[in-house]
């Protein structure tokens, strides 16, 4: 239909982002006055989804936020963007997981420490076999597995494209690829047995996923699929910031994979190279939502 708004659904890890630009990582027993910052809701899923609304997009996200008060401002940031979040931890009293992110001003290098994920064990919402078929695109981040390898399960029933967000090899991802169509890994993404992209593709390909790449920052991104595979070029920008911005490319990439049609390769290739210039666009200003509104 002319002018419809794909919807995707997003599953995965919800945090409290504090960013902090700084000249260098502190010492131990230092302390430094740091030159801006930013304060956000994050995770990997989330920036995807609130990419993928940036782009147009309707973003579902799923994930455990609770009720403590510093989850209000979280959900607060979310609704503003337009994001709908089911909070599947709604009667949880603790604070929701911080991610205390350090960015070197001269270098957009980032320092990262959080929970993440750990101690929550979501369970799909009621009716999830209507959520999953009112979405057109599902992604997850591998973080809270349990609920990503069912609603993964539920997406490929439905014949919905379901899309990872390899960010680092996790215990039960092997389970989650079962059920996935595309897979975008970073190169800290080390599947057993594995030690370069090549190899890493490989062991995708092996594992049922139809399409997968391996990104590099700024290095191209090496891609393979069913009858050959090939690299997409990275553009080059001035970087301020590299936090968020592999979650920026796979938001981006949820939006190109939404449409209609089969995917062949110069299709999977094209989407590549489109989400790359979204995120490459992400990376040149500081914190994770001055991209929104850049020119």
């Amino acid at each position: 239909m002319a002018g419809r708004r794909p919807a995707g659904l997003f599953v995965g890890l919800c945090t409290l982002d504090v960013i902090q630009l700084v000249d260098h990582v502190p010492g131990p027993d230092e302390k430094l006055t740091a030159r801006d910052q930013v304060v956000t809701a994050g995770g990997p899923a989330t920036g995807a989804a609130v990419a993928f609304g940036r782009l147009g997009g309707r973003p579902r996200l799923l994930t455990g936020l609770g009720s403590h008060p510093l989850a209000l401002g979280v959900r607060a940031d979310l609704d503003a963007l337009g994001v709908r979040v089911t909070d599947l931890a709604a009667g949880r009293g603790q604070p929701p997981a911080v991610s205390s992110i350090l960015v070197t001003e001269a270098t957009g290098e980032r320092a990262v420490a959080s929970v993440n994920a750990t101690g929550q064990r979501l369970r799909a919402p009621a009716g999830l076999a209507e959520l999953v078929e009112s979405c057109d695109i599902a992604e997850f981040d591998g973080h809270h597995m349990d609920l990503a390898v069912e609603v993964a399960h539920a997406a490929r029933a439905a014949g919905r494209p379901t899309l990872l967000d390899g960010g680092s090899w996790k215990d039960g991802t092997e389970r989650l690829l079962a059920s996935t169509d595309v897979a975008v890994c970073s190169a800290d993404f080390h599947p057993p047995g594995t030690a370069s992209p090549a190899e890493t593709l490989e062991f995708l390909r092996d594992h049922g996923v139809t399409w997968a790449a391996v990104t590099g920052g700024a290095a191209p991104i090496m891609w393979a699929g069913p009858g050959g595979g090939g690299a997409v070029d990275v553009p080059e920008t001035r970087v301020v910031d590299t936090l968020g911005a592999g979650d920026v490319l796979h938001g981006a990439l949820a939006h190109q994979l939404s449409g209609p049609g089969p995917l062949d390769g110069p299709a999977f290739a094209e989407a590549l190279a489109r989400a790359a210039e979204v995120a490459s666009r992400a990376c040149a200003s500081f914190g994770t939502r001055a991209w929104l509104t850049a020119d």
